[in-house]
C-alpha cells in the first residue's frame, strides 16, 4: 500500500503565467479528420473562430468548460505537463488545473483520492502512469490518445522483451535489474517491476541509479541511451562498462546469442546495459550550440535526454522542473539563459520571464548555418489543443465520452493510426500489480 507522498518534492507550484488577451494559441490548426468523430463538432466551431487570440478562444471554451466544472465540482482534476504549449498550460491553470513534470503528475491522482475524474492534456504514458497509481473509483481520461513520445514509441514491450529474455538466460534473472524511464508504457514498467526494478524520471534518475548500483546486478536501462550515458558519467561508471542493445525495431530483432565474441565480452563485463532509443528533440542539441550561446553571455541549462557531450558543455543539467526553477528564478544571476529542451517548455518559460527582465532563448536557435532552429515544439507530445480539451470535458458532463479516451493500465495507442489495444481484466491486473512495484520502488527511493 502506498502512503501519502505529498511531500515538498511532489508539490506543484503555479507557473506564474499571465494570460494576455492578444496572446495567440501557438499550435497550428489541425484538419478535421485529425479529430475523433465525436470531437468534430467542437473542432468545426473552433476552426470557424475569427482568430486564435485568447480573447477570442477563452470565451468560446468557457461555454463548455464552466458547465463541466460546475457539474463535477471538486471531483474533477485537470492536469497538464510543462511541455504543452503555453496556451494549454495556462488554460488548464485558468480552469483550476495543475501543471507539473512527469513525477509530480504521476502522484496527483493517488494523493488526491477525492478527485474521481482526472483529465490529462499531455502524453499517453503519463496518463497511463496516473491510471496505474489511481484508486479503483478514479477514472483517468486523456484529451487526445494519440499524444505520444518518440522515445516511448521506440521502446515498446515487444522491442524490449528480447533484451530481458536474453540477458536473463545468459546471466540469470537474479543478476539483471531493469530500471525504466517514466517515458515508457505501463507494460514496460510492469516488466521492470516483475523483476524487482524501478521507474525513474529526469528529476530522480541519479538517486535511482545509486540505489540500483548497490544491488550488485547488471542494470538494464530502458531507455534512453543519452540519459543512461549522462548518469553513468555522473556516477563514474566507465564507458567500457557500458553495453548497448539497439533501440526500436532493431531491438526486437537483436539476439545476444547471435553476436561475436567481442560483443559478448562487452556484455559480460558491462555494469550498465542501455536500450538505445532516444528523444528525437533532445538529440538535436549539440556542443557547438552551447559554445555559441556562451559567447553571447548566456547561461546554458539542458535536459539529461541531451547527448553527453552537450550536457558536459552546458553549465547545468536537470529535469523540466529544475530547468523551470533555474531560469524563472535566475539562479545563475545572469538574466540570460539558453535552454536545451522541448520548445513549448522554452516558450512557456520565455513568456513568464518577459516581465522579469530575463532573456530566454532555445539552445537550438543558435545562429549556426548548418542548423535550422527548433520550430514550435515536439509534434507528438503537443497534440492537445483547445477543441480536444473542450470536447473531452463537455462529453464527460453529458455522459457521452468515448471509451477511447479513458486510459486503462496496459493500453497501447498507435500514434499514427490511432488504433488502440486494451487488455482484458486479468491483463490489466498484471500490469497494475507489477508496474506498481516499479513505481513504488521509485517513490520510496526518491522520498526517503
Amino acid at each position: 500500500m502506498l502512503k501519502d507522498f505529498s511531500s515538498k518534492s511532489t508539490c506543484i507550484q503555479k507557473t506564474q503565467f499571465e494570460l494576455k488577451p492578444d496572446m495567440p494559441v501557438c499550435q497550428a490548426d489541425y484538419p478535421l479528420d485529425w479529430y475523433q468523430a465525436e470531437f468534430i463538432p467542437y473542432a468545426e466551431e473552433y476552426l470557424a473562430l475569427p482568430d486564435r487570440n485568447l480573447a477570442t478562444v477563452i470565451p468560446w471554451m468557457k461555454q463548455y468548460i464552466e458547465p463541466a466544472l460546475e457539474h463535477f465540482g471538486d471531483k474533477l482534476l485537470l492536469l497538464a505537463h510543462y511541455y504543452m504549449g503555453g496556451d494549454i498550460v495556462k488554460l488548464i491553470e485558468k480552469f483550476g488545473g495543475q501543471i507539473g513534470d512527469s513525477y509530480q503528475l504521476a502522484l496527483m491522482a493517488y494523493n488526491h483520492p477525492e478527485k474521481k475524474v482526472i483529465v490529462e492534456s499531455a502524453v499517453h504514458f503519463m496518463a497511463e502512469t496516473i491510471s496505474i497509481l489511481a484508486h479503483q473509483d478514479q477514472h483517468v481520461y486523456i484529451t487526445n490518445p494519440k499524444a505520444g513520445c518518440t522515445m516511448e514509441m521506440f521502446a515498446k514491450d515487444f522491442m524490449v522483451q528480447p533484451a530481458l529474455d536474453d540477458l536473463n538466460e545468459r546471466y540469470g534473472k537474479d543478476k539483471i535489474l531493469p530500471v525504466c524511464y517514466m517515458n515508457t508504457s505501463g507494460r514496460i514498467k510492469a516488466m521492470s517491476g516483475a523483476q524487482g526494478g524501478a521507474v525513474c524520471t529526469s528529476s530522480n534518475v541519479k538517486k535511482i541509479f545509486e540505489w540500483a548500483l548497490k544491488q550488485d546486478k547488471k542494470i538494464l536501462f530502458i531507455p534512453d541511451k543519452n540519459m543512461g550515458e549522462n548518469v553513468a558519467a555522473w556516477l563514474n561508471i566507465p564507458t567500457e562498462k557500458i553495453a548497448y542493445w539497439p533501440g526500436g525495431t532493431d531491438g526486437a530483432n537483436y539476439s545476444l546469442f547471435a553476436q561475436d565474441e567481442k560483443t559478448l565480452k562487452r556484455f559480460d563485463e558491462a555494469q550498465l546495459i542501455l536500450f538505445s532509443s532516444y528523444c528525437g528533440v533532445h538529440t538535436y542539441y549539440k556542443p557547438e550550440m552551447v559554445d555559441y550561446w556562451h559567447e553571447q553571455g548566456f547561461n546554458v541549462v539542458v535536459h539529461p535526454e541531451c547527448e553527453k557531450e552537450t550536457m558536459q558543455a552546458a553549465d547545468c543539467c536537470g529535469s523540466t522542473a529544475f530547468i523551470y526553477d533555474h531560469v524563472v528564478n535566475d539562479r545563475a544571476g545572469t538574466k540570460k539563459y539558453a535552454i536545451g529542451t522541448e520548445n513549448h517548455m522554452v516558450q512557456n518559460v520565455r513568456l513568464i520571464c518577459l516581465d522579469k527582465g530575463i532573456e530566454v532563448v532555445n539552445l537550438g536557435d543558435a545562429k549556426i548555418s548548418k542548423y535550422k532552429g527548433m520550430g514550435c515544439g515536439c509534434a507528438t507530445m503537443s497534440r492537445n489543443d483547445p477543441p480536444h480539451l473542450v470536447a473531452t470535458l463537455d462529453l464527460l458532463r453529458l455522459g457521452k465520452i468515448p471509451a477511447y479516451n479513458e486510459v486503462l493500465p496496459g493500453d497501447v495507442v498507435n500514434e499514427f493510426t490511432g488504433d488502440k489495444q486494451t487488455l482484458d481484466a486479468d491483463g490489466q491486473r498484471w500490469i497494475i500489480d507489477n508496474a506498481k512495484i516499479a513505481l513504488e520502488n521509485m517513490i520510496r527511493i526518491t522520498e526517503s
